[in-house]
C-alpha cells in the first residue's frame, strides 16, 4: 500500500506487479489461465490476490494502469553462475534440492506421496527466473505504449512432480539425493498448471530457458561456484 501510495503521489501511472498462481487455489485437473476463478487456500495466495484488487481500485481511482503478473513456480539462476536463488530460510524446492546434493541439507522432505496424480506427489508449472526477467520488460513496454491493464500468467503449460523433479536433479548431478517422506503441507495444492497463452500471443513472449533439465543445471552451476554461501 505504502509503494503504490507513493506511486500515485509520485505521479507513476505504470505498475508491474509480481503476484502468483497460489491466487487460484486448488482445482484440481483444471488447466489454468487468467480467467480461472481465484480462490486462494493459503496465506500468501490470499495476500497477492488482495493487492491485485487494490491495484484496480486504484486504477479505477488514480489511473495507476497496471500488468499483474501470476508466477508459476521460479526456478534456474544466472546461465553465467553469478546470480541465483538464495533465501533464509530456504522453501524452494529446487534450491532444497541442490543444497542436499552439496551437503548442506541431510535429506528432501517430500510432503505428501498420496496426492491423486500419477506418482502420488504435487505436480508444479516451473518457469525459468531469466525468462521472468524478460516479461517484466515486455510487461513494462505494454503498458509505455498506452496498452490496457492486463493479467498474465507466467508459466509454460508442463508440470513435473516433486519426484520428477528430484529425479531429475539426480541425473544432473550424478549423485543420489536422500528424501524423507513426510505428511502433506495444509494450504498445497494438488496440481498448478498454466494453459494461457495470452503472454505468448499479446506479449510476444516466450519461456525459452523454462525445460527442466535447463533449469535445474543453471541453478546447479551457481551453486557450485563461490558465490553461494551461507
Amino acid at each position: 500500500m505504502n509503494l503504490i501510495e507513493a506511486c500515485v503521489d509520485a505521479g507513476c501511472r505504470n505498475f508491474v506487479f509480481s503476484s502468483t498462481c497460489a491466487t487460484y487455489g486448488d482445482h484440481d485437473n483444471l488447466i489454468l489461465d487468467e480467467d480461472t476463478p481465484q480462490h486462494p487456500i493459503n496465506a500468501y495466495g490470499a495476500s497477492k490476490r488482495a493487492i491485485e484488487d487494490i491495484l484496480k481500485d486504484f486504477e479505477a481511482a488514480h489511473g495507476l494502469r497496471n500488468v499483474i503478473f501470476r508466477y508459476f513456480n521460479v526456478a534456474g539462476a544466472d546461465p553465467e553462475g553469478e546470480v541465483g536463488e538464495f533465501h533464509q530460510p530456504e522453501t524452494h524446492i529446487v534450491p532444497i534440492i541442490l543444497e542436499t546434493v552439496a551437503g548442506k541439507r541431510d535429506h528432501v522432505t517430500i510432503f505428501g506421496t498420496d496426492y491423486p496424480t500419477p506418482d502420488g506427489t504435487c505436480i508444479r508449472d516451473y518457469v525459468h527466473v531469466c525468462d521472468l526477467v524478460d516479461a517484466h520488460i515486455r510487461g513494462l513496454e505494454w503498458l509505455k505504449a498506452d496498452k490496457a491493464s492486463t493479467v498474465f500468467n507466467l508459466g509454460t503449460g508442463h508440470g513435473f512432480s516433486v519426484k520428477q523433479v528430484i529425479d531429475n536433479a539426480s541425473m544432473i548431478t550424478n549423485q543420489t539425493v536422500p528424501i524423507m517422506i513426510g505428511e502433506r503441507r495444509l494450504g498445497d495444492c494438488t496440481k498448478l498448471v498454466s494453459g494461457s497463452t495470452r503472454a505468448k500471443e499479446d506479449l510476444g513472449w516466450l519461456p525459452e530457458r523454462s525445460n527442466l533439465k535447463q533449469m535445474i543445471t543453471d541453478a546447479w552451476r551457481w551453486h557450485q561456484n563461490g558465490s553461494y554461501t551461507h
